[in-house]
């Protein structure tokens, strides 16, 4: 019989990593599980910018670079967190349940949250059709608002070898799925 098991990636993990890399080498540390997500989300009096990341070639596409570039900026959260849809499945369930109640899954989705409280959101439907400049140049509205650690993330010579993963979602495989449990 076949049973869904939610720990399992819908992509194949190798095909992704080019993706969770780009976010990790500008500074981002991933929550691959609720404790993950938990222990950081925890975290009082300090702004916090989350990412669920995604392998929608469009938004994605957009999404990655344009937080990339944001974090460029002279101000930036202070810490900087991703989980992966359709990957960290655990996690990002356990996110949205938790800190996103109410509000439809989306994927990519950027996030700052503050002592628990949404300080700003941008979801799928607000990055499909923009550039990462104009993601970019939103999200640096939002941290010039919201944010007062000293950016950039990384280093101008870093970011200027930083990987894009641009690929189209639909060309990504499904992972091999194990139905025996």
């Amino acid at each position: 019989m076949f049973k869904l098991n939610i720990n399992q990636p819908i992509y194949d993990p190798v095909a992704v990593q080019p993706m969770r890399d780009e976010l990790i080498a500008a500074g981002f540390t991933e929550m691959p599980g609720p404790d993950d997500v938990e222990r950081f989300l925890d975290i009082k009096d300090k702004t916090i910018l989350v990412m669920i990341n995604s392998v929608c070639g469009c938004a994605a596409g957009s999404a990655r670079p344009g937080v990339t570039m944001a974090l460029q900026n002279s101000i930036i959260p202070d810490y900087l967190v991703t989980v992966f849809a359709g990957q960290d499945r655990e996690a990002v369930d356990y996110f949205r349940r938790i800190y996103l109640m109410g509000i439809p899954p989306s994927s990519p989705f950027i996030v700052i949250i503050k002592n628990d409280e949404i300080l700003y959101m941008m979801q799928r439907h607000d990055i499909e059709g923009k550039s990462p400049e104009m993601v970019a140049e939103e999200l640096v509205q939002a941290f010039d608002r919201y944010c007062n650690r000293k950016g950039p993330s990384i280093s101008t010579e870093e970011y200027a070898n930083l990987q894009h993963a641009i690929m189209c979602g639909s060309k990504i495989p499904l992972a091999k799925q194990n139905n025996n449990q």
